[in-house]
């Protein structure tokens, strides 16, 4: 059988409606997000996953906790799941710098307190070696963020697009899933 990970991204915050970044801010679901999270928990049903690991941000925590409702599923948190540190850029709206510079791979910007593009890629490419490794024979579903969503598809696609990797439409909308095969190990 062909293991399957999951991914979830956290549903609608009020942050989400005004488009101000949003990395570390632990912003709750708003009343949009929790229907959001209500109506994944209605599309995974038919899923049986083995763990769900999740991120520790309470908008993530929220989404997994409705998802997981009256289903006997242990949840884990991990920390290197925890969105894009935005540093000194967290709640500017994106049109106040340059969004898509920072979404950019190959620009790799440095920035006073913000995390850099490539550490935060290898934060999370980290979290999936460990995950497909250690969960090799179990399905498992990640609920994280939009910004995590990004090296997540380029991981398993094994290809980082050259330009902004939002342009390049890699984020996940609130509450959608996506699904990939785990990468096998010899």
């Amino acid at each position: 059988m062909i293991e399957i990970i999951y991914l979830v991204r956290h549903g609608q915050t009020d942050w989400n409606v005004q488009k101000k970044v949003m990395g570390r801010c632990d912003e709750p679901l708003n009343e949009k997000g929790r229907e959001q999270a209500r109506q994944t928990k209605e599309l995974l049903s038919n899923i049986n996953f083995d763990l769900i690991i999740c991120s520790p941000l309470i908008r993530a925590k929220e989404t997994a906790k409705i998802i997981s409702q009256d289903r006997n599923i242990k949840i884990e948190y991990d920390d290197r799941i925890i969105e894009r540190d935005f540093g000194e850029l967290e709640g500017l709206q994106t049109n106040d710098f340059d969004f898509d510079g920072f979404w950019n791979y190959y620009k790799n910007n440095k920035y006073d307190r913000a995390e850099n593009i490539q550490d935060f890629f290898n934060r999370i490419y980290s979290f999936l070696d460990d995950a497909c490794a250690k969960y090799s024979d179990k399905n498992v579903l990640i609920v994280a963020h939009g910004g995590v969503s990004i090296p997540f598809n380029c991981y398993f696609t094994n290809n980082i697009p050259k330009g902004s990797l939002i342009e390049a439409g890699l984020v996940l909308r609130n509450c959608q899933v996506a699904s990939y095969e785990k990468k096998t190990y010899w």
